[in-house]
Order: C-alpha cells, then structure tokens, then sequence
C-alpha cells in the first residue's frame, strides 16, 4: 500500500505541506530550519512551512522555481515564463519584497550565488536529492545571518541514502509543444559496517520551447489601453523623425508653420512618409516556456572516524542553459545621416527631408530649397560641391535577421567540508569550510550593430559605401519586409558576449548542544549555540566592445560595462532556547527563543567602506493545552547592498513606461508642459509629434552607488497551532507576519519619476527648473524618452537608501488525515492572505508616498515580480488505496485590478483590461505501483484547460506581462500531460 498523510505533524509522502514541528516530531535527529539547535522538543517560534519530496513528484516539474511559485505568500520572480527579461537564472521571491532579500540554502549552508545580486540560481538545485524543502519567514537573521529579511528557503537532501532510485519523466501541452524530459540517477550506500555513507546523483533535464504565437489569446498583441493591435513602433517600414508631412491639397512636404516636423512611416507604394504608424506584432517571436537544458551532478559522503568524529564532504556541479527568443531586432530610433543621393532614397522621402521646417513656429524656411534638393540627388558623392545629408533618427526592424537570441551558459561547481562530533553527551561541535564559483555566460546573435547600419545609410551606389569600412554593403532601409538582402544582413550582424562570474569562499564554526541545566520550572535543559562565520563574495562581468558600447546592439536594452567588485563578512552569533514551564496546569510548554549575531563587512573599494551590523530576534511558544499552543517572534534584520547595487557603473537601460505626458498635442496648448519637454532636450519641431515610448519601453539611466549603507527591518510573527484531540489527524495553524524595510536600498519607478516633475494629468503646472525634471533627458531626435541609449538619458533613476518597504498578511495551514474505510484520505491546504505590500521610493520627498500593490497590476507593481493577489490558496486532496492513490490538487487565485494610480494616468481606462476575475486551477494526479520496486505517476496539469486572462501586453514590466498576459501567474501553456517512471532498490 502506498504511503499517505499521517496523523497531524507527521511528516506526509504524498505531496503535503507541514510544519517545522513534523520535521522535528518525526525525528529527533532533524536540525529544524530557523534554529541552529538539535533538540527533539524544539518547535520553533517561527513558523516553517514544509514541501516534501512527493510534492515536487506531483507537480512533475524540472526546476526549484516552479515548485515555490506555487507556495501560497510567495510571488513570482524570474523563472521558466519570464522570456524578455530573463537572464538565465531563476529566483525565489518571498512575500513580494524582493528575491535580493530572502537567502536560499542547501542544507543549511549558503551556495555560491549566481549574478551581480548575490541571488541563488534555483536551476542548479538538484531537486532529485532533495527530501524536502523549508521556507521560512521571520526570525532567519541570527540563524543563517543577517540578509534574510524576507525569511530562508532551505533545500534539504536526503540522508543516509542507500540504495538506487532511478527518474525518468515527461511531459507534453495538449497542443504538442512545450515538451520536458527528466531523468535522475541516484546511487547511495553504506560502507565500513555503517561508519559511512556515500550517495551520488546524475540527472539530466530539457525543455523545449511554447511561443507565444501557437496560442490563439497571444499570437497577436494588444494594447492594454485601447484594445487595438499593439506591438512596437520600431517595425517595417522605416519610421524616420524631422520629415516634414505631406500636404493633401498639394501632394508636396507641407510648408505650414503650425505644422511640426514629424515622427513618420515611410509608405513604400508612394515612396513618401505618412503618419501609418502600423505597430510591429512581436509576440508570434516570443515565448511563454523558455527552452532549458541542464546536466547536473551531486554528491555526498560522510564518515565516522571515532565515536566523537565524523567527516563529511559535499559537491555540486551544474550546467544549464537557458535560451531566450524576442523578436527581431532593428535600428531602434538611432540618430543617422543619409545622403540624399542614396541609392535606395525615394524622391518623395528626399522632398521631405529637404523640405523639413528649422525655423520657428511662426516663420518656414526648409532645410534646403527645391534647386539644392535636385542637385544633391544626383550628386556624385562627398567632395561634389552640391553633395548634401541629412540627419534623423531611424526605426526599422530588421525581421531578415531572424530572431534575437541569448543564449546563457550557466557553469557552477560548490564544495562543502567539514568534521563535527561530540564534545561531551549534549554539546556537540561543527567546523566546515566551503568555496564555490559561477559563471554565466550570454552569447548574443541576431542583433543589428547600429554603427554599420550607419555606414550603410551612406552610399552613391548599391555595392560600396562612403564608410571606410571595406566590409560595408549598402543596404535598402527604405523598402518593405524582405528588401535586405541576405549578403546585407550579413554585414549587419555580428555575435557578441558577455561573461559574469561570482565566488564564495566561506568558513563557519558552531557549538551547539545544552547546558545540561533545566529550569526548576522545566525538564528540559536550556540549548544553546554559539558561532562565528567568515564570507568572501567576489563578482565581475566582462563584455566585448559591441556589448560594452551604448546603443550599439540594436534592441539589447543597454550597454553591459565592465564590473568589478566584492565585499567579505566577519560574524559572531549565538542563540539560546530556555524551556521555562513545562508539563504544569495551564503550562505544557513555555519556552523562551533568543538570538543576536554581529556582522563586519568590508567592501572592496576606495577608502575600504566599512559597516557593522547587529541584527536581534527573541521569540517564544506557549502551549497551554495538549493540543493547542501560540507563538510568535520579533527579529531586527539588515541587509548589506550587493556587489551590483554597490558597483554597476551608471548605465542607460530600459524600464516600462505607457504614457509620456510630452507625447501628442498636448505640448502644443500646454505652455508649461511645452517648456519642459523643451528643456528635457526635445528639439522644438518635434512639439506635438513625440510618439508615446515604442512598446511601452523608455530608457533609463541608473547605477550602483559605493555611498549605500545597509537597509533595517523590523520583522515579526504571532500565530497558533491548534490539534485537537478531539479530531485525531487534524491539525491547522494560523500566523500574521509583518516585515518592515527601512532605508532601503532602491531606486524611484517610472510612475514615481514622472509624477515627481510632471505632476497629474493633464500636466498644467510642472516646473522646468526642479531638480526632477532636469533629471529626465529626453531623445535629441524625435524627442521622445526612447531611442539611442548613447544620446538619450530617459528617466533617471540610481540607488539610495531613501525606500520604505511593508508589507503583513496572514498564513493559514490545515491538515487533515483518515482511514475512510474503503480509502486513506489525506487534506493538506495552504492559505495566505496578505492585507498589504506598499513601496516609498523616497520617503523624504514631498511627492513620495506608499504604493500599494496588493491586489493590483501595473508598470509600477512589477518592482518586485509578478501579481501578488490578497488571498491564494492551494489545496490537495488525495485518496489512498492498497495499490494505487489519486491525488486533486486545488488551486486559487484572488481577483485583481489594474493600480488605481496608474489608471488615473492613463486616459482612458483600458475598460476590460482593467481587471482579472479570480482564477481556479485543478490538478489530478494518479500514483500507482506497478510492481513492488516501481511506480508510474500521471499528472494533468490544468485538468479543465482554462485559459489565461487578457489584460494587453503594456499593462505591466515587460518581464510578467507578456504574450496579453502574466505568464508566470496565470499558466499560458494550458493543459499539460506528464508521465514518471521510479524505479528503486
């Protein structure tokens, strides 16, 4: 018969959730996740929740990420639905603030991280090891140090492990694509009449991708705000910015004074530019399921060399990769001069550049007259005495090139060793030393390099340009899709890499055990642990020139500069657990949690910046009843900014934005807000023809900032734990958490940006001279806030210290398990309810103030990650036979709206779009065993194949909201097929 549920606070093999008191009831020999201290009694005054090995079976995943994204209070961050935004890594992000401010482990101990940030990469878990895994929140900063303000997740393998447990799965959508294969090995066994055990784990997993254009509710995009086709104004044909518009009545370029130079399609039937605007459908390109392959290796050893000595070693090696696919790429509103005896130049498109206004408002005089325009046509080439150019900013995708294509490389290997034993019956010592390095490495490919596309513009003739470049080709930008030429695209092109690499060495010391004194009030003795810790954190990235230079990889979002940086950490700690009543009326168990841990840290920089920390926490349980007990804990967390936020170089990138107040007519009527987009850097002839940003996507510059201090937060829980003896196999817990970031270390978001200069809509009163307004740099071509990343600021936005982060909810657990008669049946539910999630970017300006995103979408609630809903929810249900279980798997999500901020900004509401009704899923799954030593587990996922909900493709960050969707929510897949094979001896 198939294992089930236990009775409550047994550890369950069926896929449940449970609590630190399972893992510490069922074995005396568990060191419980949030405390440093063995003690068979313990139950933490923090609540842990607990997802076993049988869970991840069940959700028939491939990677860490995907399992936690389905932990009710954990909000999605990066993982394998994150296409355009997605550097190759996944993360966890508990309670929405952050996946940079909770610590991932393994088995307790840290792993070298993998990027500027410091984070965990999730795809180099080796999920096939792990027995289960513990996420906690709270009362995680004296324990395993001071940077877990959000909590910890903690990866436990399996110990003692003996014998050969073999894996082998897949999966398939009902639609064909999206195809994962799994296969795990694992061998383990006993030697030297038990004094050792050692266990090795070989796995290999792949992925293929879903594009976005094989779904029906994603093949094409949609505005968020309007409904209508949506896409990129960078598309085909060729957009150019300083053309004057065509005249109805005359045909020619307009001389009108009251008619700006505009932001214009090129039609190539008419050979004239025109206000066509026709938006470029990126989402057929893109994808919903990034393509993932990985080999992994893990292996473990231990051994007992006396009574009072043990060894142990550990290591892990990972390689993956990750594939990501946006569509084609182009000249993205890049400056460029064209001779106007191009080649490939319309004589409709050559009037009006010749034609363009470059006096003032009141008064016309064209860039050349019509005599100088006819002579430069036919002009022979640059020392022709009547040779003329002119410049514009160009937008063109390039779709002969193909897609945009990053692949990342990521390479990891993580050793661990170390001797512990016992220094007397109930102390107990544990010194290890571990060191593990990173390297990511993106290979670009299908990128446009903006300085050739700038040599091609300049030609007398269809095989040599002006360039010196003796590759150089001339290319058509003026046609339709197809008139670049492969020997073109060619030249266009060229690959191009970037390399991060990061390294942990780490050293840690720990005594741990009782005093072997209890209380005259208790019977058990007061434990205690004491440590030191030692941590050298070490990051770089380094990229060719083509990567290095703004603007020159068409669409890559910015520059990546040259990055050097680290920092180390000295640490003491010590906590201390005293029983103080036990087994008295009224008094089961009172006990008393306490712990601080002091923290050094050096940066390595100029001038060496220091600082220390202190971080606290003191907590405790009452059970007053057999059955029924409170907890709670208060902790005071720190976290040092990482080596990115400390040492990125000022850069110009990309962020979301839907709405520029300078963009359309406004500015025309609008004097002050004229004024300002004039001082932002906008060229006087683009008033009233700036486009809003293509595809919802503005520039930004920011950087790191060696001056950052570490951010404070108060953290605190309060709950009980009810199991009544009443109703054997029932247990429910319930506990309010409440996290508060100070100073924390953020930058303004885009809303925040533009509110702070321009004020609310309709833009009446900003003031040109304020700092925040002088701090935005606008495009010197089409005046826009996108373009060139080399001659446009965008928003401006670095780190500080100057954020404010809350947020508290509510988490609920509930357990139940019973013989039936005819079935074993087994509930396990987990519930959170979060009241609230605001972020103060400044706290000290006068216009700062606390967006709430619980409950909402936006722009400006994707700071953190995905939609984070007050109430979700999840909830198995399963049944047990003599040689076969089935398993329903329930889960929710609560209804949501867009940002009530962000909906008075924009005009219109975007009516449909504005909300997301809530969502159910259902999941079966079936176990059966086949014969004694193998089992075969089938699994739908989304069993009624319900689709995602539509809310656009510029509702959100470009990185959750994709496809008309949040993929990494709502599953875009729809219904998905797995299969399991386990075989073990």
């Amino acid at each position: 018969m198939l294992a089930m549920p236990a009775a409550a606070y047994a550890q369950s093999t069926t896929g449940s959730t449970t609590t630190a008191a399972a893992a510490a009831d069922e074995d005396a020999a568990i060191v419980v996740t949030g405390s440093l201290i063995r003690n068979p009694n313990l139950v933490s005054a923090a609540p842990v929740i607990v997802t076993t090995a049988e869970t991840i079976q069940l959700r028939a995943s491939n990677v860490a990420e995907e399992v936690l994204r389905d932990i009710p209070g954990v909000v999605p961050s990066i993982g394998s639905a994150v296409n355009n935004g997605n550097g190759g890594a996944s993360y966890v992000d508990l309670r929405g603030i952050g996946s940079i401010r909770n610590i991932v482990l393994l088995d307790g101990n840290r792993i070298a991280p993998s990027g500027l940030a410091g984070r965990v990469d999730l795809n180099n878990i080796p999920l096939a090891l792990v027995e289960r895994v513990d996420s906690l929140t709270g009362a995680a900063v004296t324990t395993y140090g001071a940077d877990a303000i959000s909590g910890v997740v903690n990866f436990v393998t399996k110990q003692d492990f003996s014998g050969i447990d073999l894996q082998l799965g897949t999966s398939l959508t009902e639609q064909g694509d999206g195809q994962t294969v799994r296969a795990d090995l694992t061998i383990g066994g006993n030697f030297d009449g038990g004094r050792g055990n050692a266990v090795l784990s070989v796995g290999y997993q792949k992925a293929d991708p879903v594009y976005q254009g094989a779904r029906e509710f994603s093949a094409n995009n949609v505005d968020s705000f309007t409904g209508a086709a949506g896409g990129s104004g960078t598309a085909i044909p060729s957009r150019f910015t300083g053309v004057r518009p065509i005249d109805a009545t005359t045909g020619l370029p307009s001389t009108n004074p009251a008619v700006a130079n505009g932001n214009l399609q090129l039609d190539p039937t008419t050979g004239t530019a025109r206000a066509l605007f026709a938006p470029f459908n990126f989402n057929p390109a893109n994808i919903f399921q990034t393509p993932f392959e990985r080999f992994n290796m893990y292996a473990q050893a231990k051994y007992d060399v006396s009574d009072h000595l043990e060894v142990y070693a550990r290591g892990l090696f990972s390689k993956n990769t990750v594939n990501t696919v946006i569509a084609a790429s182009g000249v993205f509103g890049s400056p460029v001069t064209i001779n106007l005896n191009n080649p490939y130049l319309p004589a409709g498109l050559r009037n009006q550049f010749c034609a363009a206004n470059v006096g003032s408002t009141t008064a016309y005089q064209a860039r050349f007259t019509p005599a100088q325009c006819a002579a430069a046509a036919t002009a022979t080439g640059p020392t022709d005495p009547n040779y003329r150019t002119v410049e514009t900013a160009l937008a063109r995708r390039t779709t002969e090139l193909g897609p945009r294509i990053s692949e990342y490389t990521t390479t990891i290997f993580d050793y661990r060793a170390g001797v512990r034993g016992a220094i007397t019956d109930s102390i107990d010592y544990d010194l290890s030393g571990g060191y593990g390095e990173s390297e990511n490495r993106q290979a670009l490919q299908g990128y446009v390099l903006t300085s050739k596309a700038r040599n091609t513009l300049l030609a007398n003739n269809t095989t040599n340009c002006i360039s010196s470049d003796p590759g150089c080709v001339p290319v058509n930008w003026f046609g339709p899709a197809g008139s670049i030429s492969p020997a073109q695209a060619a030249y266009l092109t060229a690959e191009s890499s970037t390399v991060i690499k990061t390294s942990l060495a780490q050293a840690r010391a720990l005594i741990s055990g009782d005093i072997g004194i209890a209380l005259p009030s208790a019977t058990d003795a007061i434990g205690f642990a004491i440590g030191g810790e030692y941590r050298k954190y070490t990051a770089s990235q380094r990229a060719d020139s083509l990567a290095k230079t703004p603007g020159e990889l068409g669409g890559a979002g910015g520059a990546a500069p040259d990055i050097n940086g680290g920092y180390d950490v000295k640490e003491v700690y010590g906590e201390l657990i005293a029983p103080l009543v036990q087994d008295k009326p009224f008094f089961e168990n009172l006990t008393l949690e306490a712990g601080a841990r002091y923290s050094d840290y050096k940066v390595d920089a100029p001038g060496n910046p220091s600082y220390d920390t202190f971080t606290w926490k003191a907590g405790g349980t009452w059970e007053m009843v057999q059955g029924f007990k409170v907890r709670g804990n208060y902790s005071r967390a720190v976290r040092a900014p990482n080596i990115g936020e400390l040492f990125t170089p000022v850069t110009t990138g990309l962020t979301n934005l839907s709405v520029d107040p300078c963009a359309g007519a406004n500015p025309v009527t609008n004097t002050a807000l004229r004024t300002v987009c004039l001082a932002q850097g906008a060229p006087a002839t683009s008033i009233g023809g700036i486009q809003q940003p293509t595809a919802g996507q503005a520039n930004l510059t920011t950087g790191g900032n060696l001056n950052l201090q570490p951010e404070t937060a108060n953290t605190w829980t309060v709950g009980a734990v009810f199991q009544p003896s009443f109703a054997p196999g029932l247990a429910i817990t319930a506990d309010y958490y409440n996290i508060t970031v100070k100073d924390a270390v953020s930058s303004p978001l885009p809303g925040d940006i533009v509110a702070a200069c321009f004020g609310a809509p309709p833009y009446t009163s900003p003031n040109a001279n304020s700092a925040a307004c002088q701090a935005i740099g606008r495009n010197p071509a089409s005046g826009g806030l996108d373009g060139d990343p080399s001659t446009t600021r965008g928003l401006f936005a670095v780190q500080s210290n100057l954020g404010r982060i809350q947020t508290d909810g509510l988490d609920v657990t509930a357990f139940y398990s019973r013989d039936i008669g005819f079935a074993k049946l087994g509930l396990t539910g987990n519930f959170n309810y979060t009241f609230s999630s605001t972020f103060n970017a400044d706290v000290t300006s006068p216009t700062g103030f606390a967006r709430e995103c619980v409950g909402y979408y936006s722009v400006n609630c994707s700071f953190t990650g995905s939609i984070q809903p007050k109430w979700q929810s999840s909830l198995r249900t399963t049944l047990g036979f003599n040689t076969f279980d089935v398993s329903l798997l329930w889960r929710h999500i609560d209804k949501v709206q867009q940002e009530p901020l962000d909906a008075v900004e924009q005009d219109p509401l975007f009516g449909s779009f504005g909300r997301i009704p809530s969502y159910n899923y259902f999941d079966l799954t079936g176990r059966f065993t086949i014969v004694e030593n193998i089992a075969l587990i089938l699994t739908v996922t989304n069993l009624g194949d319900k689709k995602p909900p539509l809310v656009g493709s510029s509702a959100g960050s470009t990185s959750f909201n994709s496809g008309n969707t949040y993929p990494s929510t709502y599953d875009a897949l729809g219904r998905r097929y797995a299969a399991q094979i386990n075989v073990r001896f």
